[in-house]
C-alpha cells in the first residue's frame, strides 16, 4: 500500500480533519512506518501455531448473578428532590 498526498487528503477529508504541510508529512511517515512494520509481521512462519483469544493466560473473573435484598421503590424514592410514583425526575441534559 502506497501512502501518498492523495491517501492523507482523503484521510483528512474522511475525518473531518485539517492538517497543516508538516503535519501531513508526519502523518504521511507514520503511516507509511505501521504499514512496513505489518508487513513485516506477515512475514513471520506461523504454521503451527494456533489462534488465541486473549493475550495473557488470565481466566475470565466474572462471577454469577446474585439476588440480593434491595430497598423498595418508595423508600428509594422519598429522599428524591423531583420524582413521580415510580421514577426519579432529572433536569433534560441532551438536545434532541
Amino acid at each position: 500500500m502506497e501512502v501518498n498526498d492523495a491517501l492523507i487528503e482523503k484521510l483528512s477529508q474522511l475525518s473531518k480533519l485539517r492538517f497543516s504541510d508538516k503535519e501531513k508529512e508526519d502523518i504521511k511517515n507514520d503511516l507509511q512506518r505501521m504499514i512496513q512494520f505489518v508487513e513485516k509481521l506477515n512475514e513471520l512462519n506461523l504454521e503451527g501455531i494456533s489462534p488465541i483469544t486473549y493475550m495473557g493466560d488470565a481466566v475470565s473473573v466474572l462471577r454469577e448473578d446474585e439476588v440480593e435484598k434491595s430497598i423498595d421503590r418508595a423508600a428509594g424514592l422519598q429522599n428524591a428532590p423531583l420524582h413521580d410514583e415510580t421514577f426519579f425526575k432529572v433536569p433534560k441534559v441532551l438536545n434532541p
